[in-house]
C-alpha cells in the first residue's frame, strides 16, 4: 500500500512518519556553505498576510519587498499557532506547542493561573543545540514564553537577551498591560531608553558588528504591529501601576499601525544592510514570518477570519528567505510550511544534530530552498480544530461557520464553499487523523506546575482585593 495513502486512512501514526522523515533529512542535507552559516530569525507581532506590499498588501515595505526580491517568497507558510505564546514555543522547539505545554497565551494578569506557566528547561530548543555546537545566540525583542526569571531566555540556549518577556509593553515606557515595567537584560530587570523597534535593531547591528568572526544565531521577534498603536514619534502612555487604554490613546489606529510596520521594515533593513556591509550575505540565512495573522486592524487579504481563529487568516502569513548565492534571488513557492520548519532547517544547515529521544514536527526546508524541490503534500494540524492535508482543508466549529467545514483551498482561499457533503469520506478521514493527533501530542507532553500556579494565582487576587479596599477605606477617610 502506498504509505502516503496508508498514512491517510489512518493506519500508521502521523508523528511517528514525521520523526523518520525529519531525522533522514536532517542527516541528507548538510550545510552548502564552506563553513557554518549564520542565522538570523525575525518575526512580526499580528501581521496581516495582506499588509505587506512585497505580498501585494496596504502597507509600502521597500526592505521587506528587496529581500524577497533577493531570496524566496512562500504563499502556503503558516504560523503554528494563532496568537503568540504558541507560536513561540512551536518555533524554539520544532515541535508542536501542545507537547510543551503551552496550547495558548502565557497572561501578563498574576490573578490569571497561566501566567506562572513558561516554557521549561527540559524542553530542547534550536539556540541551545546551536550554542553547544559553537555558535554565538542571541535574542532582543519579545519572549512570552513565561514571566519569572527560571523561564528567561538564557536558560533556552540564548547568551544575551534584552527585551520584554509579556505580551507587549508600552513602545516607550517598557511597561506591560498589567502595569509592570518589564525590560530585561539577561535574567534582571533594566531600564533602557527608546522605542522598542529602534532598540531591538540598534541590538542586533552590535551583536552582528560584534560576531562577524564567528558563527552566530539572532532572534529579532519584533513588537510590531502589536499594539499598543504607537509611531515612533508618540509619548509613551503607560506608567507602572497606572491605569490607561491597552490599546493606545491613537483614534487613527491605521496608520499607526502602518507607521509602526514602516519603522519594523526600516529596522529591517538595517539589520540585512550590516550583514551586506560587513560581506556576511553569502553565509547568512535570513527568514522573516510573522507569530500570527493579523487582527481587524491589520488586514489579512483574501483569507477568512483573523488572529485567535483557525480560519486561514489566523495562521497563514507571510514567510521570506534570503542565503545569497545559496537561495535563487525572486523565487515564488507555495508549498505548505510551517513556523515549527525553522528549527530543522536551521540544524540542517549547521549539521548539527537533533537528539535522538526528541520529536520533531516541523521538516528540512533546505531542499526547497537550495535545490528548487517540490516538498510535497503533507498533513498538518492546528490546536485539535483544523487540519490541511495538502491542499485540503478541515475546520471543526470556525467561528461563523458550520460545525465541521472542507475547503479545496487550492480552488477557495477563501474558504467560502463547503466541500463536506460532497467529500465524506475524506471528512471521515480527516477527522480521525485530527483525533491521532490530539492522543499524539499528549502522549508524553510536558505538564505545567497548575496546583502551585492556582496557588499562587489565588494568592495574588487576594492580594489585589486587598490593596482595592485599602486605597478605598483611604478615599473615603
Amino acid at each position: 500500500m502506498n504509505p502516503r495513502k496508508e498514512l491517510y486512512f489512518g493506519s500508521r501514526l502521523p508523528w511517528l512518519f514525521a520523526v523518520v522523515m525529519v531525522t533522514t533529512i536532517i542527516q541528507a542535507e548538510p550545510a552548502r556553505a564552506e563553513t557554518r552559516p549564520n542565522f538570523i530569525v525575525i518575526m512580526a507581532d499580528d501581521l496581516g498576510y495582506g499588509d505587506l506590499s512585497s505580498f501585494g498588501g496596504w502597507i509600502e515595505t521597500p526592505h521587506l519587498d528587496e529581500l524577497a526580491a533577493q531570496g524566496m517568497k512562500f504563499t502556503d507558510f503558516h504560523s503554528s499557532g494563532n496568537v503568540c505564546s504558541p507560536t513561540r514555543a512551536g518555533l524554539m522547539t520544532g515541535r508542536y506547542q501542545q507537547r510543551a505545554g503551552i496550547p495558548g497565551v502565557v497572561y501578563a494578569d498574576p490573578t490569571n493561573a497561566v501566567h506562572y506557566h513558561g516554557l521549561q528547561t527540559s524542553e530542547v530548543t534550536f539556540p541551545e543545540l546551536l550554542k553547544n555546537a559553537g555558535y554565538a545566540t542571541a535574542i532582543f525583542g519579545k519572549w512570552h514564553l513565561g514571566y519569572y526569571p527560571k523561564y528567561n531566555p538564557i536558560h533556552h540556549g540564548f547568551d544575551l537577551f534584552r527585551g520584554y518577556v509579556s505580551g507587549n509593553v508600552d513602545f516607550f515606557s517598557h511597561v506591560d498591560q498589567a502595569g509592570t515595567y518589564d525590560w530585561w537584560h539577561q535574567d534582571k530587570p533594566a531600564v533602557e531608553e527608546g522605542y522598542t523597534t529602534h532598540l531591538i535593531t540598534r541590538h542586533a547591528v552590535e551583536f552582528i558588528e560584534a560576531n562577524q568572526d564567528t558563527p552566530f544565531c539572532l532572534y529579532l521577534p519584533h513588537e510590531a504591529p502589536h499594539y499598543p498603536y504607537q509611531g515612533p514619534h508618540d509619548p509613551p502612555l503607560r506608567a507602572v501601576g497606572g491605569a490607561f487604554n491597552t490599546q493606545g490613546e491613537r483614534t487613527d489606529i491605521k496608520n499607526a499601525y502602518r507607521e509602526m510596520v514602516q519603522e519594523m521594515d526600516a529596522g529591517i533593513g538595517e539589520v540585512v544592510g550590516t550583514i551586506d556591509r560587513l560581506g556576511l550575505a553569502q553565509k547568512t540565512l535570513i527568514l522573516f514570518f510573522s507569530d500570527n495573522g493579523a487582527n481587524n486592524r491589520g488586514d489579512n487579504g483574501p483569507l477568512r477570519g483573523a488572529k485567535g481563529s483557525n480560519w486561514e487568516g489566523g495562521h497563514r502569513v507571510p514567510f521570506i528567505a534570503r542565503w545569497t548565492s545559496n537561495i535563487s534571488p525572486g523565487e515564488v513557492r507555495d508549498d505548505l510550511t510551517i513556523s515549527l520548519d525553522v528549527m530543522p532547517t536551521l540544524l540542517a544547515a549547521a549539521n548539527v544534530a537533533m537528539p535522538a529521544d526528541r520529536v520533531l514536527d516541523g521538516v528540512n526546508l533546505l531542499p526547497v530552498l537550495l535545490h528548487d524541490k517540490a516538498l510535497g503534500e503533507r498533513q498538518l494540524v492546528w490546536n485539535g480544530k483544523a487540519m490541511r492535508d495538502g491542499r485540503w482543508k478541515l475546520i471543526v466549529d470556525g467561528k461563523g461557520g458550520e460545525e465541521i467545514g472542507l475547503y479545496d483551498l487550492k480552488q477557495d482561499i477563501g474558504e467560502r464553499n463547503n466541500l463536506k457533503e460532497a467529500e465524506p469520506i475524506r471528512v471521515k478521514a480527516m477527522l480521525a487523523h485530527m483525533e491521532a493527533w490530539k492522543a499524539g501530542v499528549a502522549d508524553g507532553a510536558l505538564v505545567q506546575p497548575i496546583d502551585s500556579a492556582k496557588e499562587q494565582a489565588t494568592q495574588a487576587d487576594s492580594s489585589q482585593a486587598k490593596s482595592k479596599r485599602a486605597k478605598k477605606a483611604k478615599r473615603n477617610e
